[in-house]
């Protein structure tokens, strides 16, 4: 196949575009020799980008939703993608660029590759555009029907609720996707077992929402590729400040930036970062070089779950403190999740730092507070601030328990810097019904607890006193 033509008008914005892409590639490279804090803070707006935006000093809110071209051969350039540009903010925007670029150097820390990221409307937004690529036909007679071929993925069922829907609703009752549920996430024979010939990814939270359970990455990364399928991992509990599955071996992260990353609760969001070269039994060369950008350009521009502007600004400035934040309600959840797993009235506590939680190992592994050793001489684990416990007394003393909370938030919400609970079976985890919930392994007494910014012996007070009930 022959390369279109351009007309020269058209060809010399290209080569503009190239020198506008070499710019970026150097501040990029320039940026990931910086630590977490300082890549955190400015991300890829430097001085010079500042200068270009009447020298503000923080990235600028484009709110407008379009841009303006200089010409007809611009418009064309920009429009075939062989310039940067923004053109439309359904498909990109100065203000989500500023954004994704800093997710993308964020979970890039420390991995040698290439990462680029790109944002979407929320969190479900975000996994339905990591995962929906991988689903298309492939080609082979039977390949999107309810017959022996069609296509299927393997999934943890330790996993947020909205995902569970997506998956066995949208995916499998809707689209006749095969979905392959793994009960035990740390047991790799079983998810070995669940691959075969028409299977087209693998995907797991870590750690995951509500029960905090937790997998080996760099296991299932090779147990993945081996078959040449990626693996996706939804990190949002954890954010980068504590894991980044890329540098083990994961090809595709999903965030939900509404969630620790966005710790005010100013916006929703969602994120996917992957790095390139990427294995995939389906799609084009371009999926495989580069996915996020891939999907930024043409899946994501054709569904349409763009993030605003708006939210963009917000979830950048939630970002400038995540590791100080993340390791300070971290210490405090591991008094808390300490005062609840010696509880009376407290069934069993979950929380990856407990020396008894089942995987305890692996976490230790894998969940480090990043450049923890310039603040305490030493790498430290951390292991976040989200758990959950199960009251004695089953379902009605979790709701007597819960509806006596006097401080902590009851909403359905987790990652804020204020402490929120919610029951995950009459929330969150209510649609998938009682054998999905089973599946999951959510009983009706689970309450999920999010540590926020508060001293955590109020906290703990408050907890006290409404276990009392």
């Amino acid at each position: 196949m022959t390369s279109p033509t351009y007309a020269p008008g058209v060809e010399a914005y290209m080569r503009r575009g190239e020198q506008m892409t070499a710019a970026e590639a150097a501040q990029r490279a320039t940026m990931r020799a910086k630590k977490f804090d300082t890549i955190a803070v400015h991300g890829l707006y430097n001085m010079e980008a500042a200068l270009a935006n009447q020298g503000s000093i923080i990235e600028p809110g484009y709110l407008s939703t379009s841009q303006h071209f200089e010409n007809s051969d611009h418009m064309e350039a920009a429009l075939a993608y062989l310039m940067p540009s923004w053109t439309y903010a359904r498909i990109a925007n100065p203000t989500q660029h500023y954004l994704e670029e800093t997710l993308a150097l964020l979970e890039g820390y420390g991995y040698a590759g290439e990462v680029s990221a790109t944002v979407a409307a929320s969190g479900m937004a975000a996994i339905f555009m990591a995962t929906n690529p991988f689903l298309m036909n492939d080609g082979t007679a039977g390949s999107n029907d309810h017959g022996p071929s069609r296509p299927n993925i393997v999934v943890s069922a330790k996993c947020y609720g909205g995902t569970f829907m997506l998956f066995s609703q949208r995916y499998a009752v809707e689209r006749g996707i095969e979905v392959r549920w793994v009960r035990d996430p740390l047991d790799v024979t079983e998810w070995a077992n669940q691959i075969d010939g028409n299977t087209r990814l693998l995907f797991g939270e870590m750690p995951s929402n509500p029960g905090l359970a937790v997998f080996d990455i760099a296991a299932l990364a090779e147990l993945a590729h081996g078959h040449g399928l990626p693996l996706i991992v939804d990190s949002t509990v954890a954010t980068p400040a504590l894991l980044r599955p890329l540098e083990h071996g994961a090809d595709i992260v999903v965030q939900s930036l509404s969630k620790t990353m966005g710790s005010s609760g100013m916006a929703i969001a969602g994120a996917i970062i992957a790095r390139h070269n990427l294995p995939s039994r389906v799609g084009p060369d371009e999926l495989r070089a580069n996915f996020a950008l891939y999907v930024k350009l043409l899946p994501l521009r054709d569904h349409g779950p763009g993030l605003s502007p708006f939210s963009s600004l917000m979830i950048l400035n939630d970002l400038r403190t995540l590791r100080s934040k993340i390791d300070h309600m971290s210490r405090s959840s591991e008094q808390v999740a300490a005062f609840l797993a010696q509880h009376p009235n407290v069934e069993a506590a979950h929380y990856p730092g407990l020396p008894a939680q089942a995987g305890h190992a692996v976490a230790q592994r894998y969940l480090w507070l990043a450049d923890g050793a310039d603040d305490y001489g030493k790498p430290v684990n951390r292991y976040g601030h989200l758990m959950a416990f199960t009251v004695k007394g089953g379902n009605l003393a979790a709701r007597r328990v819960f509806d006596r909370f006097q401080m902590i938030w009851r909403a359905t919400d987790l990652g804020r810097i204020k402490s929120v609970a919610t029951i995950p079976a009459i929330s969150t985890h209510q649609q998938q019904g009682e054998s999905g919930r089973q599946l999951a392994q959510v009983p009706g007494n689970l309450i999920r607890l999010n540590v926020g910014a508060e001293h955590p012996a109020d906290i703990i007070a408050d907890l006290d006193q409404a276990l009392a009930a």
